[in-house]
């Protein structure tokens, strides 16, 4: 995904930094300093699932400019990173694509959707992955969580649950510059595409306005809180402690 006013950003960012930082407690920062590592994964593992896939469709774009990697500090994009950190939703750097260099097992509009949605669907399987390590550990080391350590690693597991969900929620909203409206696009039919490509600045602005507003949350909290919930107890569940 792509946010091209990155100015207008900045601003908007830093009024949002200023405003948290103000009324940070230290239960506020120490909550920062949890989340890090779970933005990081969740940002790294998102853009390398569009790289990845993009490249199994025959895209060597990924590759050549060196995204491939599930090094962090090739995918990081200093304003979602930050968002993430303190709005609990963003976006890393974009991946670039030529979907003219796709193979032709699927079309062109099939191969971006493809790999746009890779990332929130990377995001929701790591989101799983870490909703069993949580219950196995509060299964097999119930003692462990009592210890200080013990309770750090278990809230970073929650954060690391949450983050990634709220990454691949927040992703699948169907507005440009998001990985949704790269899903939508390949559904809809030929007028409403032509349509839908022609107002694509208007829904820019909808999105934009949508998130400055903080609606945005408004709109992936049900899905953020029921995906958070019904994988915790189902993974809970699984190991018979639910």
């Amino acid at each position: 995904m792509f946010l091209e006013d990155k100015r207008f950003l900045y601003v908007i960012l830093g009024i949002l930094i200023i405003s948290n930082l103000a009324r940070m407690t230290t239960e506020g920062l120490l909550a920062i300093l949890l989340t890090l590592p779970a933005v990081l994964i969740a940002i790294t593992f998102h853009e390398y699932a569009h790289a990845f896939a993009a490249t199994k469709l025959g895209d060597d774009t990924p590759m050549l400019q060196g995204r491939l990697t599930l090094n962090p500090m090739k995918h990081i994009d200093p304003v979602g990173f930050a968002l993430l950190l303190f709005a609990g939703f963003g976006w890393g750097k974009p991946v670039q694509i030529n979907p003219r260099n796709f193979n032709r097992k699927y079309s062109i509009e099939a191969g971006e959707a493809i790999v746009s949605v890779a990332g929130p669907i990377m995001n929701f399987v790591l989101a799983v992955v870490f909703a069993l390590i949580y219950a196995a550990l509060y299964r097999f080391a119930p003692t462990f969580i009592i210890t200080q350590v013990g309770a750090i690693v278990f809230d970073m597991l929650l954060y690391l649950v949450m983050i990634n969900i709220g990454l691949g929620v927040f992703n699948l909203i169907p507005l440009p510059p998001l990985d949704g409206s790269k899903i939508l696009i390949k559904f809809l039919p030929y007028n409403a595409k032509q349509w839908f490509r022609n107002k694509e600045t208007i829904f820019y602005i909808i999105f934009l306005v949508l998130w400055i507003s903080g609606l945005t949350g408004y709109i992936i909290s049900p899905a953020l809180n029921f995906l958070y919930k019904g994988m915790l107890n189902g993974a809970l569940a699984l190991f018979g402690l639910f």
